[in-house]
């Protein structure tokens, strides 16, 4: 592209906070034309789970995402979709949503307006959104030669230990899968069910660590919730996820007023416009980047939570090695990371970054520091 490989590393601004949690990063030359793409390509990926996988809403056995690539200049990047039925979303829409890749309609002359225009492009479809972002992102980090995180001036010494899922199972079993997590510094445990106390004290019994709690918006009314986090509050609960449903947004507000354990919103917040409303009701946000639409996007909503005074947590769909490799590239900017659903499937078709001591540690590949580890799977379209 004619330019130094480093001439897009600020680093003479500090690495924590990052240096654009100003609404569009600066330093990112967003400007420059990019080359002409050669070709955008998506497959579905049928993820295959270790056991299934519960929540307050319902299981799963397998997963579907949709892996997206684009080829330019002799690179590869690569994106993940996750679509989730909890936000209107589906395979079906989302292929429809990239079906305009390669139409005439899609010749974007620079990476600044791509990423800006993907909510006008897809506005129904935010995960295709954020396969394209990822995609992207990647592509433009391999180009300069450097992993994306050095490129958004972001510390790697500075991840937060990632949580570890339990899904809900009998209580026997989450103790099980909890006695098998020993390495992970917190323990994220789904509830939302009518054995909440039981699943907690069975797990109780077998490790001492640190626990999240996601209710999932299983908790219908606000006494039941107000019980349950008081109780939880004495059994060394850290905080707990979206206790009720994200519409009771009074509810959540009188909770937040009388809850001992910080109250972090997942389902309540879905985009970078839904943060003014989350400080009444919650002490801090979930940034997924499907649910907002890539990192674009979700630095932008990290931007205005740190602004609101909120905690930040950075979490996940049932994803690949590529899509946790992303959020994993923003995740030293938060309090809490909840990147651990690549260990939840048997089959991930990339090589990612590798879990040390339950901390995620940033390899120094170029991109989003992914490889492709399966071959010979044709494209879908």
């Amino acid at each position: 592209m004619g330019r130094p490989r480093n001439a897009h590393v600020v680093a003479e601004l500090p690495g924590f906070f990052f240096p654009a949690l100003t609404r569009l990063p600066q330093f990112l030359q967003l400007g420059d034309n990019l080359p002409d793409i050669v070709m955008w390509k998506y497959i579905i990926q049928r993820l295959e789970l270790h056991h299934p996988f519960r929540i307050s809403r319902g299981v799963s056995h397998f997963r579907e995402t949709i892996r997206v690539s684009v080829e330019a200049d002799g690179r590869t990047g690569y994106g993940e979709a996750a679509p989730n039925p909890r936000y209107g979303e589906s395979i079906d829409g989302v292929l429809a949503a990239l079906d305009t890749l390669n139409a005439d309609a899609f010749q974007p002359d620079s990476l600044r307006s791509v990423l800006m225009s993907l909510p006008q492009l897809f506005p129904q479809s935010p995960s295709a959104r954020a396969a394209v972002d990822i995609a992207l992102h990647d592509w433009w980090a391999q180009s300069l030669d450097l992993p994306l995180y050095r490129l958004l001036g972001i510390d790697p010494a500075r991840m937060p230990p990632t949580s570890k899922t339990i899904g809900i199972a009998a209580p026997d079993e989450m103790a099980r899968r909890a006695s098998e997590s020993a390495e992970f510094a917190c323990l994220k445990i789904k509830l939302g069910t009518d054995q909440d106390r039981e699943m907690i004290e069975a797990i109780r019994k077998v490790t001492d660590q640190p626990l999240r709690v996601d209710a999932n918006e299983g908790w219908l009314n606000r006494e039941e919730a107000i019980r349950q986090i008081e109780w939880l509050a004495g059994v060394g609960v850290e905080l707990v996820e979206q206790p009720m449903p994200a519409a009771r947004i009074e509810d959540s507000a009188w909770l937040k007023q009388r809850s001992p354990l910080p109250l972090i919103a997942d389902e309540a917040v879905t985009n970078p416009s839904s943060v003014s409303d989350i400080p009444e009701g919650y002490h801090g946000i979930n940034i997924k980047l499907m649910k907002c639409g890539g990192l674009f996007a979700g630095l932008d909503l990290l931007t205005r939570a740190r602004t609101a005074g909120l905690q930040v947590m950075i979490g996940c769909m049932v994803e690949t090695s590529c899509g946790i490799a992303a959020a994993a590239q923003i995740a030293p900017l938060t309090d809490f990371v909840d990147l651990d659903s690549n260990l939840l499937i048997s089959n991930d078709p990339f090589e990612g970054h590798p879990l040390i001591d339950g901390t995620i540690r940033l390899n120094n590949r170029p991109g989003l520091g992914v490889r492709l580890i399966e071959r010979g799977v044709e494209p879908l379209r």
